[in-house]
């Protein structure tokens, strides 16, 4: 229960600036939403007439049950309720700029979108770096990996001496 409100909460405010996505909801309404992530308690979420989330009833039985495991979703019950809502996580977005812009005026809330964007890159080239060094260090310095380019060479090498003996073999047969 404690993380139902604040998830309703969120939902709905990305549902309420997307009409196309409440739209697609309203013919589920009624319908039941069950969300496992096991350590944490399930959420349960009914959609109401509106296409909005809204608490589902705990003695309610679920339409759709939405796990998290280590492979990724898996998604068991009515299958169309599962497109939909698989549609609606592919296309809705929160803006966060024009959320922050309503706190902060357009100018600030822009210049911290951007660094909410700069330190996300930022992040995702230190860890391709950190992953290339690693990579790096274990082919070069540890020898435990291989280098691609060593890698390639070895491959055409080992593909010439099958040749090689692809011939001798032939010119065995042909002596016999």
């Amino acid at each position: 229960m404690a993380l139902e409100i604040p998830f309703i909460a969120a939902l709905n405010h990305l549902l309420e600036g997307e009409p196309w996505a409440r739209e697609r909801l309203v013919a589920f309404a009624g319908a039941v939403v069950e969300l496992a992530a096991a350590p944490l308690p399930s959420l349960r979420v009914r959609i109401d007439d509106a296409g909005l989330a809204a608490s589902a009833p705990a003695s309610a039985p679920p339409t759709l049950t939405v796990s998290l495991r280590a492979g990724g979703l898996d998604w068991s019950g009515d299958e169309r309720l599962a497109q939909a809502l698989r549609e609606l996580a592919r296309n809705l977005r929160w803006d966060v700029e024009e959320d922050l812009s309503k706190l902060t005026g357009d100018v600030l809330a822009r210049r911290l979108a951007q660094a909410g964007r700069d330190l996300a890159a930022w992040q995702r080239d230190a860890a391709r770096r950190t992953a290339e060094s690693f990579a790096d260090y274990f082919a070069q310095e540890n020898r435990l990996l291989v280098a691609r380019p060593e890698l390639e060479a070895l491959a055409h090498a080992r593909e010439a001496l099958q040749q090689r003996l692809d011939e001798l073999e032939k010119r065995a047969r042909a002596l016999e």
